[in-house]
């Protein structure tokens, strides 16, 4: 039978628990109508990251705790999830974006980056490049139906809220055409010169602005791949 710990226990991080992420052994879950979904706990660079959850429950004897509990013990102005990219047959790096507070665009995105209603980002292809090699360069995915750009729905509505402008590169933004695109986002790869900075930003890239910058570069940016995502714990 898994066995409770607190956020508590995890976040202070004693040599015993601390053995026991490193072994594989600590697990957020979550129970739903579809049964019990687990979510990976690990511990690299003395961060502590809770990745997407998933169809499964956890291993026998692994220590549990509430993802809603984890996630209820976070600071909600200071929030830092991670993309991991991935292309031509290997993981080519991690990117980390801090979410600004108080945004329903941010809101969503951690709802994406830990799949807790069931449909997350993990495993979706970046579709489009706008401006390459232009300045205001950026990135465009988030389509998680699969659609190639023409889905990825919002799970919450995200108008409104006190987003703000950018013209650096970074900025992480959304635009919003219709409800049925509205879980995509934005990574600008390079800053814009010029020009109007783009709106609705909700987030910026704090590390992993080159592994974006070279998914720009590469020949079909459809071939590269969200392979994991997560929420960083200790921020």
């Amino acid at each position: 039978m898994p066995q409770q710990i607190t956020v508590e226990n995890l976040l202070e991080m004693s040599q015993r628990i601390k053995t026991l992420v490193e072994d594989g052994l600590v697990f957020a879950v979550q129970e739903d109508q579809g049964g019990i979904r687990s979510s990976r706990i690990t511990l690299e660079n003395d961060q502590i990251y809770m990745y997407c959850l998933q169809d499964q429950p956890p291993p026998p004897h692994a220590h549990t705790l509430q993802v809603s509990e984890v996630l209820g013990a976070m600071d909600p102005s200071s929030t830092l999830v991670h993309l991991d990219l991935a292309w031509g047959g290997s993981t080519r790096g991690r990117v980390h974006i801090r979410l600004s507070p108080n945004t329903p665009a941010a809101r969503q995105f951690v709802l994406l980056c830990t799949g807790q209603t069931g449909v997350s980002y993990r495993n979706t292809k970046l579709h489009d490049v706008w401006n390459k090699g232009e300045p205001g360069e950026c990135v465009w995915g988030g389509d998680y139906e699969g659609k190639g750009g023409a889905g990825g729905a919002g799970i919450i509505d995200i108008r409104g809220g006190p987003y703000r402008e950018s013209g650096r590169a970074g900025a992480v933004w959304w635009w919003y055409g219709a409800a049925a695109t509205a879980a995509q986002f934005t990574i600008a790869t390079r800053d814009w010169q010029g020009g109007v900075p783009v709106t609705n930003v909700f987030g910026e890239v704090v590390s992993g602005l080159e592994v974006v910058r070279a998914a720009a570069n590469h020949s079909d940016i459809t071939q590269v791949t969200v392979v994991d995502c997560g929420i960083v714990l200790n921020q």
